[in-house]
């Protein structure tokens, strides 16, 4: 007696023969090899214990027996296609969940929104803007856009852009400043970040960066709106300014910038089951970001 279910596929080559009657037009369908069918159906005789096809000319008649069992194959890969049907309905109907940091959500993104919704990889989202790194797991985001180096455990990751550093002050400050060299940009009233000190711009000039002193700030988008209100130079990531410059509410203090190791991501769960949707969300992104950035060389995304 039978205790377990046979292979699978043998039971599908079993189906395919007894409905086309030949073992040719079923490794047609399965896309498999005339032997390969042949091999399946004998290997389920064997373990079955019985005959399971006659051949009467051309055609492989199924035994009685084997006609019952195939039609409930037949059935089983039926209910089986429909929970997929399902399955697939449920992910293209749930929200596509993103999460973002304020910085990212604040400026880059909201100019790109709403060219984003015309489009069919912004259908039916969900927006997160949070300062933590969230868990795919257990909060339920489907995609991060997350800030850092790119190495992240258990995740794909594909960089957005990457960032660079630029010396940025309000236009009438610049003003006062006048053309400085990176020596006089040192002399200069400076903001200061906690997290991305000045020695990163002045280093590769041999000129030694002032001590921090005067404002002092932990939040990237607070450094830049000092800057804006005129109260001194920052030291801003180039995604976070891009629109300040390109209004000229802010211009560069001096030309020269400085590159960062660390960029925007795109980061996802390659079993998500919504992979399809987030691949599509990730190269309208990747798109994005290389317009804004002609010299930009966004990784493949193929990951």
């Amino acid at each position: 007696m039978v205790t377990r279910l046979p292979p699978f596929f043998g039971l599908r080559a079993l189906e395919a023969a007894a409905r086309h009657r030949s073992y040719s037009r079923a490794a047609e369908e399965l896309a498999v090899t005339h032997g390969a069918v042949s091999q399946q159906i004998r290997k389920l005789e064997e373990e079955l214990g019985a005959r399971l096809f006659e051949r009467r000319g051309n055609e492989m008649i199924p035994t009685a027996e084997a006609a019952r069992l195939a039609a409930e194959v037949t059935r089983a890969v039926g209910v089986l296609q429909n929970a997929v049907a399902e399955f697939a309905k449920a992910a293209e109907r749930d929200p596509l969940v993103v999460s973002m940091d304020p910085q990212f959500a604040s400026r880059w993104f909201p100019s790109r929104l709403p060219r984003l919704l015309s489009h069919p990889a912004g259908r039916h989202l969900e927006l997160q803007v949070e300062e933590r790194r969230a868990d795919f797991v257990t909060d339920g985001i489907d995609v991060g856009i997350r800030y850092g180096a790119g190495r992240w455990d258990g995740v794909e990751a594909v960089r957005l852009f990457a960032e660079t550093l630029i010396p940025v002050c309000s236009p009438e400050l610049a003003g006062k400043l006048g053309c400085l060299s990176p020596a006089d940009l040192a002399k200069a009233p400076l903001l200061h970040h906690r997290h991305r000190p000045w020695t990163l711009w002045f280093a590769p000039f041999q000129v030694t960066a002032p001590q921090p002193e005067g404002l002092v700030f932990t939040d990237s988008l607070m450094l830049v709106e000092a800057a804006g209100q005129g109260l001194g130079v920052a030291l801003a990531r180039s995604t976070l300014v891009e629109g300040d410059l390109r209004s000229g509410r802010l211009v560069r203090a001096v030309e020269a910038e400085a590159p960062s190791e660390l960029g925007m991501y795109v980061v996802w769960r390659a079993d998500s089951r919504k992979v399809a949707r987030i691949q599509a969300l990730r190269d309208w992104l990747l798109a994005e970001a290389s317009a804004s950035d002609p010299a930009a060389e966004p990784e493949p995304a193929g990951a």
